[in-house]
């Protein structure tokens, strides 16, 4: 019968007629076989039906046959907890073929010749400490103690992976025997195999466990790495994984390591590979010659760019790992760009990574061959990635200062396509750059003003509005655009609101005699007409400042902006040490700690020791990074021309409004009584203390340090 056709869902009664059919004649038990594989089947399919065969399912597990003792035992294992009381029933039948097996001493080679008991017995083991029921747990121990000290490698490696499940189940009983001593024990085996198995049940146990310290000296780890290449592939992920516990006292321990290990880096498994990169990353931080490690990071890069052959789950794994890896040694891979290049099959969240990394890579060499490919990435179908490229662009202007001037042009040939989410990305990020370098850039205002039409997202209208009010001076009707956005002032989200009004107040304070009329109406707006306390308080914060002092307000308003640099987009040292503790695993895919991830898995710090290097990592020290960016007093203004006198004439009572900002405010009244509103704000005659939200800014591109952490490293 094909599998296929098994998958059906059945009947209970159905099934159990089939599975007491066939009688003496069915010498081969074909029959209960064929019955056994749809009641697998429709386990499988979440059927819990099926739960109503389970003694009869019990009871085939006398049958002589391997094939159905293992459907047996997997459908005990699955329904146990289920029933309890009937799973009882099929403890002796486990131990009779359990203690079949430990009564052939005598005929071992009988045994070894007839084929099936030692993997019998080896199934029974396993599916006992599989079972969380109470009576399972307490009656696996004794043959557990038993089969450890087996003959056959195959059955003492089952028995040392039995320890670590019934740690799981019980671990008071655990550590009240001797199981664990045992383990230890076994770490002196001839078997690379059982070797390997019970340093994987030490580790488990160490993880799950605050009471148990897990130590490998250089002679043990010495002995580790000389069996590598005699394990099985999952044998050698074991063991690279307990190096991790191996705490080098000199750094030539970590060095000759390091080496002899570093061939694992060509395995043809993905998890051995990852797991040698974490081992030669965690060693790395007691070795002291620093030619040995730049020596060390040249033979990490190309397993990482094999890795990217493999399929996309695999592929992600990698490119997530490199983010981590490239902060914490960027020698790595920095001649492997192009490798990152996205291809056109590659699924969305490959090429989102690989954006990252191409980011992370790109430098004053070869940014003209990154802005060429990022711009084919901006005319792609996919608007999610065509959004993030976009930005990207954006963002390699403030990294890197002297290509500025290329990625605007770059920016610019997309805003000419007229396609509105690209045309919203540039703009977002064309806002960000004029942060980056005041009073350099600002002639392509004007092709931002020509493209407000297409501006329908709130980011992007914020964006937009904040270059209005922050270049007021220098675009001439620059009233009339923010009285255009203002018409819609009711019915905009909060980040628009919040945008428009310091835009106002900024465009009064540059330009009193165009924004008189404006401040006024806003501030009312955003304190009587609306519910939102983030704006109520913003509101109120201007109305008392441009109340008080102008050439306070200006100085606050117009001050100094905070730095804008791509370093600060990296991960915090703290967590990057931690992370890169882990790599391979599944916390990394998050670049988050792993305890966000598990809660109960086990934090991971560099372990103290004469070797560690204590220095801090250049690329680590996040305070220590020069910035890219500083930014000056205040801007001069730019003279308008084109205008004749009258422009003159207007850029004069600017400047002598601004000089008498008390007189002005007077004549605005806002400092009346009519509205309640003033420079101090009351409710009968107790002060009334307004808080502005600091946690609600303008939406300026800002990230904080350890950024990372969402899961998106470079908020693309």
């Amino acid at each position: 019968m094909r599998d296929a056709k098994l998958f059906a869902r059945g009947k209970v009664a159905e099934l159990r007629l089939e599975l007491n059919s066939g009688g003496k004649k069915d010498k081969n038990h074909s029959a209960k076989k064929i019955a056994l594989k749809k009641i697998v089947a429709n386990m499988t399919m979440s059927n819990n039906d099926m739960v109503a065969l389970f003694p009869d399912v019990v009871a085939c597990m006398t049958i002589p046959s391997l094939e159905i003792k293992k459907m047996c035992f997997l459908f005990l294992v699955n329904y146990a907890r289920l029933k309890p009381d009937v799973a009882v029933k099929a403890l002796p039948t486990l131990q009779e073929v359990r203690s079949s097996f430990l009564s052939c001493g005598s005929t071992w080679t009988k045994l070894r010749d007839l084929g099936y008991e030692r993997l019998e017995s080896a199934v029974a083991l396993r599916t006992m400490s599989y079972i969380h029921v109470r009576d399972f747990v307490e009656a696996t121990v004794p043959p557990t103690k038993q089969l450890l000290r087996d003959a056959d490698p195959y059955v003492r490696k089952t028995a040392a992976f039995c320890v670590a499940k019934l740690y799981d189940h019980d671990r008071h009983l655990v550590e009240n025997s001797d199981l664990i001593e045992r383990l230890n024990s076994m770490l002196r085996d001839d078997n690379p195999t059982v070797v390997a198995s019970a340093l994987a049940s030490l580790m488990d146990i160490w993880e799950r466990s605050d009471a148990i310290k897990l130590t490998i000296d250089y002679g043990n780890a010495s002995k580790m790495v000389q069996i590598l290449p005699d394990c099985s592939e999952w044998g050698q992920t074991y063991i690279l994984e307990a190096l991790m516990s191996y705490v080098p006292q000199e750094s030539s321990e970590a060095s000759l390591l390091a080496e002899r290990i570093s061939p694992r880096l060509s395995h043809s498994n993905s998890a051995v590979v990852l797991t040698c990169i974490r081992v030669v990353l965690y060693l790395m931080n007691y070795i002291s010659d620093q030619k040995q490690i730049s020596a060390l990071c040249r033979k990490l890069s190309p397993p990482l760019v094999t890795l990217l052959a493999k399929g996309p789950e695999v592929q992600y794994l990698a490119l997530r790992n490199a983010l981590l890896i490239l902060q914490r040694r960027p020698e790595v891979l920095r001649n492997d760009i192009r490798v990152f290049f996205c291809k056109y099959n590659d699924p969305i969240y490959v090429k989102v990574t690989k954006l990252e990394l191409i980011f992370m890579l790109a430098n004053e060499k070869n940014i003209q061959e990154v802005l060429t490919e990022l711009r084919e990435y901006a005319t792609e179908i996919d608007v999610h990635f065509v959004r993030k490229s976009v930005r990207a662009i954006g963002k390699l202007a403030i990294k890197i200062e002297s290509a500025a001037r290329q990625c605007i042009n770059t920016l610019l040939e997309l805003v000419a396509t007229k396609v509105t989410y690209i045309v919203q990305e540039a703009t977002v990020v064309i806002r960000n750059i004029f942060r980056k370098y005041p009073n350099q850039y600002e002639s392509i205002i004007s092709t931002l003003c020509e493209n407000l039409d297409s501006l329908d997202e709130p980011e992007a209208k914020a964006a937009m509005i904040w270059v209005i009010g922050q270049y007021a001076s220098r675009i001439e009707n620059s009233d009339v655009l923010l009285e255009d956005f203002l018409y819609s002032f009711a019915d905009e989200p909060v980040e628009v609101q919040l945008a428009l009004l310091t835009a106002t107040v900024k465009l009064f304070i540059q330009r009193p005699t165009k924004g008189q009329e404006l401040v006024p109406k806003v501030l009312k707006w955003a304190t009587e007409d609306t519910d939102n306390p983030d704006l109520r308080d913003r509101g109120y914060m201007y109305w008392r400042l441009l109340s008080s002092d102008m050439a306070t307000a200006k100085a606050i308003v117009m001050g100094e902006k905070p730095p804008i640099t791509a370093e600060s987009e990296k991960l915090d040292p703290a967590t990057l040490e931690e992370m890169c503790l882990n790599v391979g695993t599944l916390a990394t895919v998050y670049l988050k700690p792993v305890q966000q991830v598990f809660r109960s898995a086990r934090p991971r710090r560099l372990a103290d020791s004469p070797a560690l290097q204590k220095h801090s990592l250049p690329t680590a020290d996040l305070d220590a990074q020069k910035s890219l960016s500083a930014f000056g007093n205040t801007q001069p203004i730019v003279r308008p021309n084109g205008q004749g006198d009258l422009a003159a004439a207007v850029d004069a009572a600017d400047e002598f409004f601004a000089g008498v900002g008390h007189q002005r405010m007077a004549s605005m009244n806002l400092n009346g009584q009519d509205d309640g509103f003033g420079s101090s704000p009351t409710v009968g005659r107790g002060e009334m203390q307004y808080v502005v939200n600091q946690n609600a800014p303008e939406q300026v591109y800002q990230p904080a340090v350890g950024q990372g952490s969402n899961g998106d490293l470079l908020l693309f």
